[in-house]
């Protein structure tokens, strides 16, 4: 009870520091319908450049955010406009979910051909149509929730994309309940690596080339357990045929940075640990290669996400990556638990029950 405890008053937490879903709305996206049948009844919004875009990436917001939240936050669309790519925005709706989190634990929205995921896949299908881009100029990334979501896209629909980026989020299939969901936010009771990779080949009819993969993550990240990242790289790892090998380690920006290398010499696989940052996007809103507006999960780390993840798409020209070597804890800080749990209290044990589903509800993870 205490560590359910404690994770839902983080979740409710959340929801109350974050911004209002209509927040900050410019009108720099457009509405995107008549993309399909829509079976998860999910809206989209979409920026286009003036000249027909190059490439597509696909951006899933967090919990109680929108897609223009989002999209300010992270500076996607203003990157987009400088370099000539489009940017697709599924967006929640409450309907489908009371904090407009995906459902991405849930298997009838989870899963190829199903509710969601297929809404997202059919959105993507429409755009890259309708602009000609094909999987090797398609791209997908989200945050949390989000970020949970893009692991449910690029294993079940490998064949949309060339790459994806989960920041924050959760290995595909590591939950298929709500109770799942939160004990693999607390980073506990994972599936075995073996049966994790098993859930990604049996997720999609297709045997090409795996989406290359980058996974950021706060080493204080308190709503999803940094041991989420750890699961990813490892579901992903056997797919990549790189067994047990260690990746190339070095520091960027100040955070570490591992990464994983094909036969060719193609990176495939990123893990970043972002140095004392809690649960959000890491962003640089100060210096040359400053990205974004820092708020509620949106936050200011020295690095910028967002034009990092497009650089190693090769969305992005110009260098942006301030390397060195990487001398370990001593240099970087060592790596160090999140913060102390917070409490969760009742008002009688009697209504314990309806107290948890309450805030369940409040944290967008029951209907």
């Amino acid at each position: 009870m205490r560590g359910l405890g404690n994770t839902v008053s983080r979740l409710v937490a959340l929801r109350r520091t974050m911004h209002a879903v209509n927040a900050n709305d410019d009108g720099r996206l457009d509405a995107l319908t008549g993309f399909g049948t829509n079976p998860g009844e999910l809206d989209a919004r979409i920026y286009v450049p003036v000249n027909p875009p190059t490439a597509l990436v696909v951006v899933l917001h967090g919990c109680t955010q929108s897609a223009n939240v989002y999209d300010t936050g992270s500076g996607w669309s203003e990157l987009a406009e400088r370099h000539g790519f489009a940017v697709l925005f599924p967006q929640q709706r409450r309907s489908n979910n009371s904090n407009l989190c995906f459902n991405w634990y849930l298997p009838c929205d989870a899963r190829r051909g199903r509710g969601e995921a297929l809404s997202i896949s059919q959105m993507v299908q429409h755009v890259a149509a309708r602009y000609g881009l094909d999987r090797s100029q398609t791209f997908i990334t989200g945050l949390s929730a989000g970020g949970a979501m893009t692991a449910v896209m690029v294993a079940s629909y490998p064949e949309l994309f060339a790459g994806g980026a989960i920041i924050a989020g959760l290995p595909f299939a590591g939950a298929n309940s709500l109770p799942e969901a939160l004990e693999r936010m607390r980073g506990q009771g994972f599936p075995s690596r073996r049966e994790l990779s098993a859930r990604v080949r049996a997720a999609a009819d297709h045997e090409g080339r795996p989406p290359a993969l980058s996974v950021w993550h706060g080493t204080h990240d308190a709503i999803v357990d940094p041991a989420n990242a750890t699961a990813i790289v490892d579901q992903w790892r056997d797919l990549h045929g790189l067994g047990d090998v260690s990746g190339a380690v070095e520091a960027v920006a100040g955070h570490r940075r591992e990464r994983w290398f094909d036969t060719r010499g193609r990176p495939v696989i990123e893990r970043y640990d972002i140095r004392g940052m809690g649960h959000g996007t890491p962003l640089d809103t100060r210096d040359d290669h400053a990205c974004g507006k820092a708020g509620p999960h949106m936050l200011d780390a020295n690095i910028c996400s967002t034009r990092l993840i497009a650089n190693s798409w090769g969305l992005v020209a110009e260098g942006v990556e301030q390397r060195e070597p990487f001398h370990g804890p001593k240099r970087l800080g060592a790596a160090v638990s999140p913060p102390g749990p917070m409490p969760f209290t009742t008002q009688s044990s009697s209504g314990v029950g309806a107290v948890i589903e309450d805030a369940l509800r409040a944290a967008g993870l029951m209907r």
